[in-house]
């Protein structure tokens, strides 16, 4: 049994040459800028404070990495769809994600974070395409199910099925509703 709670931020790294050293499976969280990634690594966790939450988008810039219970790194990359600052955050995001992807061989598992008020944008469909593609496994993880209504949420679900996104790899989160993160961490154990 994995114990989230026992986590330790280990660094930030500008590329996958600066990661981490270990033999850790590791599980990589991708998602637009302000889909609550950091929030989520926080629910997790059960910790309030332990990735930066900001109500501005574009904050994280580098490979975060958390290593959770000695058993595995839990990666949070940038966020795509944002410009800040003169920085083109899809194009940072790119170059670092095909770093990324050519050169870990301990990636275990993709978390696609998606908001759940907002449509697929091209990003989304380019990072499930290439994780479905090349066989890597993956979830879906919608955030802020507690902000849509049932007929926005029936909605969501016809065009996450158009994705060819399996049940299993489903899964509805809030950090409102501590809950919806169970299963999403039983799930997460398994691959591990």
């Amino acid at each position: 049994m994995i114990n989230f709670q026992n986590v330790t931020f280990i660094k930030s790294a500008p590329s996958y040459a600066d990661a981490p050293e270990g033999m850790f499976p590791e599980v990589l969280i991708v998602g637009k800028s302000n889909v609550g990634k950091s929030t989520l690594i926080n629910t997790l966790c059960q910790r309030n404070r332990l990735a930066y939450t900001s109500s501005k988008p574009g904050h994280t810039r580098l490979l975060n990495y958390y290593l959770i219970d000695e058993k595995f790194y839990l990666v949070d990359a940038p966020g795509y769809g944002y410009a800040r600052g003169g920085v083109d955050l899809d194009a940072l995001f790119g170059k670092m994600m095909e770093d990324y992807f050519t050169n870990c061989p301990r990636l275990k598992l993709v978390l696609i974070l998606i908001d759940a008020r907002r449509e697929f944008n091209v990003n989304d469909e380019e990072i499930l395409t290439y994780v479905q593609e090349n066989k890597i496994p993956y979830f879906v993880i919608v955030t802020k199910v507690d902000k849509v209504n049932q007929s926005e949420k029936h909605a969501l679900v016809n065009r996450l099925k158009e994705k060819n996104i399996t049940e299993d790899a489903l899964f509805y989160t809030s950090s409102l509703r501590p809950k919806t993160i169970e299963s999403l961490k039983s799930a997460i154990e398994k691959v591990i």
